[in-house]
């Protein structure tokens, strides 16, 4: 069982009891059960999606060799879908054989825009347009509207005759959704980083390099996969420069739509500096090799021996210090680049906020004018306050005499009040001691014998005091 097969089994929509009828000729069903029909035809083409985004779809193993030796690798299409002979086998259940309608999912996938076949897609980016379905002018014919018509009036072509389950034509297929998320995934992963003008600059090589497991990090978009994301990035989207060796990213819409001199003079030194870079990983491990049989022979005796592997060593040496002497050059050019980058951004700005300001400048006129309005705004407000003026004299006289007789009158009032305040306390305080007088020499009368009168003459003292203290408070 294939690893596709396997994946396609674990999805939902693919459970045991719904397989026979996933198998089935169910393309007979698109006018007798057209709900049974769309449910199938979805299941098929989501797990089919799914599988390509996860690098099951055509995939393949190779080695590549790097700084540290051989790397194994694997490709896969993510982005698009080989239909033939080979897709049915790998689908194949020996209890239910293969998908019999599987040529009616890509039709009605390929009708809805969902896949679109590769060569339409590079021929018109209207191929990724949600159908409008209709008369087609025959003055704008193109491999897309020829292919819509055929399938709208001779359905035979593809789809076959009478009740027959719609052929399988191999082809490849575009997955529009599966394109539309690597693009925008990739887009983010560079703008977001803030880079600077050499950092959004690729040559094909290095992009390919960079943005390989874009959608899954097992495995690595195919070459077909390369050419459409490409395609997409620029014609469709807008978000890159490409000429088909050198790409720059665009962060804004007012970014170049062209590749330039200086965009291909950075992809060539970054791609060097990558060559550079492996050649001296591979250096440096053969300079460590050798000096390992270098060390062997003289163990073993072998002069000889030891002395090959020893000039062979100076040689690998020689080359490594050539090497990191040119890495050493391309990367000081490469900040050379950056900073010459960073002055044209800068005068742009400069230039931009000049003529900014030059037009505000217009706006105001020349200094005699500012003067002018300044001098206006100071005669109309001495105006205003003149006006204020005149208006508080026309308002009625008061006469500030009756005002000084009228507050003698009320301070008057206030300071007879507060006497009489005062002299009525002082009243109060003569009657209690009055009254205290008088309890003290009844107190003195009516003691008991054997009382001490000086301890009633302590008690009157004591009131008194307290009295005094009160009045203080």
């Amino acid at each position: 069982m294939s690893d596709l097969l396997n994946y396609i089994l674990s999805q939902d929509s693919f459970r045991k009891n719904r397989l026979p009828s996933l198998y089935s000729d169910f393309s007979i069903q698109a006018k007798t059960n057209p709900d049974g029909y769309r449910v199938n035809v979805a299941a098929w083409e989501q797990a089919l999606t799914r599988a390509a985004r996860n690098g099951y779809i055509s995939s393949h193993t190779f080695l590549q060799h790097s700084g540290d030796g051989k790397v194994q690798r694997r490709k896969a299409n993510h982005l698009t879908l080989h239909v033939s002979e080979g897709l049915l086998r790998d689908l194949e259940i020996p209890e239910l054989g293969r998908p019999v309608a599987l040529g009616a999912v890509f039709e009605d996938a390929v009708w809805n825009r969902t896949m679109v076949p590769v060569h339409l897609y590079k021929a018109s980016a209207a191929s990724l347009r949600k159908p409008q379905w209709g008369l087609i002018d025959t003055t704008t014919l193109s491999p897309w509207n020829v292919m819509v018509w055929g399938l709208k009036q001779i359905r035979g072509v593809v789809v076959g005759s009478g009740t027959d389950a719609p052929r399988l034509q191999t082809q490849d297929l575009v997955l529009v959704s599966n394109l539309q998320e690597a693009a925008e995934k990739l887009v983010k992963q560079v703008l977001d980083a803030s880079p600077s003008r050499t950092d959004l600059v690729f040559s094909k090589e290095s992009f390919v390099e960079a943005f390989g497991t874009i959608l899954n990090e097992n495995s690595e978009l195919s070459n077909t996969d390369y050419d459409v994301l490409l395609l997409y990035l620029s014609r469709d989207k807008g978000a890159i420069a490409y000429d088909g060796k050198t790409i720059r990213f665009r962060p804004t819409d007012d970014s170049p739509r062209e590749i330039t001199e200086q965009d291909t003079a950075i992809s060539l030194i970054k791609s060097l500096t990558a060559t550079m870079t492996r050649q001296i990983g591979s250096l440096e491990k053969k300079i460590a090799e050798l000096n390992a049989t270098a060390r062997a022979a003289l163990g073993d005796k072998n002069r000889v021996s030891a002395l090959a592997a020893l000039r062979s060593k100076k040689l690998a040496e020689h080359n490594l210090q050539q090497r990191l002497d040119t890495l050493a050059q391309l990367e000081q050019t490469q900040l050379k680049i950056e900073q010459a980058t960073d002055h044209v951004e800068y005068l742009k700005v400069m230039e931009s906020s000049t003529g900014a300001l030059r037009g505000l400048n217009a706006q105001l006129g020349d200094v005699s004018k500012v003067e002018d309005v300044v001098y206006e705004l100071r005669e109309e407000m001495s105006k205003v306050d003149e006006i204020g003026n005149i208006m508080g004299e026309a308002g009625p006289q008061i006469d500030e005499t009756e005002i000084d007789e009228e507050l003698e009158g009320l301070e008057f009032k206030e300071r007879k009040a507060k006497e009489e305040q005062e002299a009525e306390g002082t009243r109060k305080q003569l009657a209690e001691l009055d009254n205290l007088g008088l309890e003290t020499k009844g107190a003195i009368r009516k003691a008991p014998v054997g009382q001490n009168v000086d301890s009633a003459l302590e008690d009157s003292i004591e009131k008194l005091s307290q009295m005094s203290v009160e009045e203080g408070a």
